[in-house]
């Protein structure tokens, strides 16, 4: 006889505890119905192949028909009570499932599969239900355990109820008149925008001609070797991001702490040299300087978020959450090289780790159909090599993975860190940066100039655009690439 599944949940009152049972959800009818429908009519199964597993049904004696029924359909054999009460036999649980006349019965009151899909999605729901109830039982027992660690219970709760999500709700396709359809609305929307961005502005003309702007779905690494400014130019680009374009932004950096980080905003914003604002040796004039140019940027949509040793599974869960309810559309990570495996799957090597790590940040960016900028450490190789020290992407630290997960990679040079203050035409590269599309999955390679001031850690635009070696782009190798550009 079939045991009742019951849910336990427990009551606490006045220090008695009692137990309350309550039956999972279920819908025993909508369940013989679909399994009827799938028995009746072979092409049902190719409506809710995609959307059921076996999972979805609450009686077992179910679960183990739709598995068979899934068995004969992989083999192109044919779907009718004879040859499931044969494959039913071979597994030996014919007798479990209630034998031939069962399955007759499930197709006895069957009068049409028209609503095959609408009852499949039902029984999905009942499922993530069931599910939702387990976890939460699971995780209330843990929580009256006081030998288990919260943060690590946290963790596991997190993970579990976006499992719950992840195995009954799956991405159905699409039919490419729909995708071409909205591939020209977009092309149409493109066409009226005279400024030809599409994504959210960077506030540098000569890089969102090359870029088009920060695409969603992206992840893109800026990647320099320390000391070049590259905490500046990701504070830079926030501030653009979420002052010029106007679009909620989240900081999160590993390095530095949020008040640390927020003077140097400061610094950059009000053109007042950090080392006053870290003194706070401001003269009355720069006081009032001061909280009249913040004020922008205080009424900002920037959230920051300064968690040292950020773990994989913490940052995709404080993204979602910041996806969810404050809509930010772009995320910057300070830096790459800092953030840690996951508690749950330690294991292998740093470069594994960091390719492990690679591939989840590209993984939340299209998730969440967001824009993520990650900072990257170069390896001193680029210390070590004669010559020119511009960066090449074997220079990336620990892992060539990032090289490959990155839509762009961007290396920050900066010639004067190196002592150099002419270049091969003579012309002054005093307080001049380059930004070097090393790589650029959907477009041109190439560079862009800026203009950085030290004083105020703040990148610009150039005053005089035409010394600046604007926007030159590139066939398909940087100075000193060994590979094509676009090979990933």
């Amino acid at each position: 006889m079939e045991s009742k599944k019951k849910s336990f949940s427990i009551v606490r009152s006045k220090n008695k505890v009692r137990a309350v049972t309550h039956a999972l959800p279920h819908a025993l009818d909508v369940e013989e119905a679909v399994l009827g429908a799938l028995i009746m009519e072979r092409d049902a199964l190719t409506d809710v192949i995609d959307i059921l597993s076996p999972q979805s049904f609450y009686r077992e004696p179910h679960q183990l028909i739709y598995a068979a029924i899934v068995h004969l359909f992989n083999n192109t054999d044919p779907i009718d009570p004879r040859t499931l009460v044969n494959q039913l036999r071979k597994k030996g649980v014919l007798e479990k499932v209630g034998g031939l006349p069962y399955i007759i019965g499930l197709t006895e009151s069957i009068i049409s599969t028209k609503h095959i899909e609408h009852h499949a999605r039902l029984l999905v729901e009942y499922a993530m239900r069931r599910g939702l109830i387990t976890v939460s039982s699971e995780i209330q027992e843990e929580a009256y355990d006081p030998t288990v660690d919260t943060f690590e219970l946290l963790d596991k709760s997190e993970r579990a109820l976006f499992e719950v999500s992840e195995a009954n709700i799956r991405k159905n396709y699409e039919q490419i008149d729909s995708l071409m359809e909205q591939a020209i609305k977009e092309l149409e929307a493109k066409k009226s925008n005279q400024q030809g961005v599409t994504g959210v502005s960077t506030s540098f003309p000569a890089l969102d001609r090359m870029l088009l702007g920060w695409q969603k779905s992206d992840f893109i690494v800026i990647a320099a070797r320390p000391g070049m400014g590259k905490t500046a130019l990701m504070l830079t680009l926030l501030r653009n991001a979420a002052i010029d374009a106007g679009v909620p932004v989240a900081f999160f950096s590993l390095e530095m702490s949020s008040v640390q980080l927020v003077n140097r905003m400061i610094s950059s914003e009000t053109e007042l040299e950090s080392d006053k604002i870290r003194k706070g040796n401001l003269e009355e004039y720069e006081w009032e300087q001061l909280f009249h140019k913040t004020t922008e940027i205080a009424r900002s949509n920037i959230y920051i978020d300064d968690t040292p040793a950020l773990s994989l599974f913490e940052f995709r869960a404080k993204c979602r959450r910041l996806k969810a309810q404050r809509g930010i559309q772009v995320v910057f990570v300070d830096y790459l090289q800092l953030m840690v495996e996951d508690q749950y799957a330690k294991g292998g090597n740093r470069e594994q780790q960091i390719a492990a790590i690679s591939r989840g940040v590209k993984a939340i960016a299209k998730e969440l159909d967001i824009t993520i900028i990650v900072a990257s450490q170069l390896s001193r190789s680029v210390e070590t090599r004669g010559g020119d020290k511009r960066p090449q992407l074997s220079d990336l630290r620990e892992s060539g993975a990032i090289e490959q997960d990155a839509d762009v990679v961007l290396f920050l040079y900066r010639p004067e860190y190196y002592g150099l203050t002419q270049d091969e035409e003579g012309n002054d590269t005093r307080a001049l940066a380059e930004i070097i599309i090393a790589k650029h999955r959907n477009g041109p390679t190439g560079k862009v100039i800026l203009h950085y001031h030290s004083s105020i850690t703040k990148f610009d635009n150039p005053s005089n655009p035409q010394d600046s070696w604007e926007s030159k782009i590139f066939d398909q190798r940087t100075p000193n690439s060994t590979g094509p550009m676009n090979s990933f």
